[in-house]
Parts: C-alpha cells; sequence; structure tokens
C-alpha cells in the first residue's frame, strides 16, 4: 500500500508540475550519480541524480566519484526533489546539502558529466565546462 501511496504522490507531482521536495537520509551510496535514501515513512528510494552521468564504479574515476558523493552525503540528511522516474524504475532527483546543490558539485569536481540529453540547465554545463578547464577531467 505504501508504494501505490509512492507512485501516486509521484505521479501527482508530476502532473501538477511540481516535483517533491522532503528531507530524507541517505544510506547507500551506488556510484557517482546514485544513491539510496530512507524517507520518514521508512521506504527505501532509489535516487539517480539528475543532469548528470559518472563513471560506473568499476571504470576510471568511478571509485573517485562513488567516493567523493559518499563523502559528501552518506549518512546525512539531505533534501530530495524528485523530478522523474527513468526506465529502469529510479527516482531522477535533485539532491540538496545545506542549500548546495550536490549534483553540481560532482560536475565542478570534475567527477561526472553534464547529462545535457536529460537535462539542459546552463549551470551545470557551465559547471562542467571549469572543471575541464581547471583540471583534466574524468575521461569519456
Amino acid at each position: 500500500m505504501n508504494k501505490l501511496f509512492a507512485a501516486g504522490a509521484l505521479a501527482l507531482a508530476f502532473v501538477s508540475g511540481t516535483a517533491q521536495a522532503e528531507q530524507h537520509r541517505v544510506v547507500a551510496v551506488s556510484d557517482g550519480d546514485t544513491i539510496r535514501v530512507l524517507s520518514s515513512d521508512r521506504q527505501q528510494i532509489k535516487c539517480r541524480l539528475h543532469g548528470i552521468d559518472a563513471p560506473e564504479s568499476h571504470q576510471a574515476y568511478g571509485q573517485v566519484s562513488k567516493t567523493s558523493l559518499s563523502d559528501m552525503v552518506f549518512g546525512k540528511n539531505v533534501t530530495v526533489e524528485i523530478l522523474d522516474q527513468d526506465q529502469y524504475g529510479r527516482s531522477v532527483c535533485r539532491i540538496i546539502l545545506n542549500g548546495v546543490d550536490v549534483n553540481k558539485v560532482q560536475l565542478q569536481r570534475g567527477l561526472a558529466w553534464h547529462y545535457s540529453r536529460y537535462s539542459k540547465d546552463a549551470s551545470y554545463a557551465q559547471a562542467e565546462r571549469t572543471a575541464r578547464q581547471r583540471r583534466p577531467p574524468v575521461p569519456i
């Protein structure tokens, strides 16, 4: 029943044009662009970070990207803004920690690419460009 309620709330958010933004605790970091959060009603939500793509854990810089994200958010309460759902059933989210856009920080650190196919956020594109100029970027 809780899953049905969550799915209904998510659908309502899409129809109304507003995203859900709630506080959740980060309980797992899968890689540099995917986390699991625990909601107040003890439901786990798998979140794919919106607007970025990070190397997989087994690829070059994959562990560095994962560690960066983990050091930033693991065990902490974050604001999760659910924007969409991907083809694998994951929630596509913007993650905010103490007012800072975690997705953008991964770009600024040069540990993810701007996923321009799904995000037209100019500040994300700029964050990636700046990181590329500052130091060697994550290899494509």
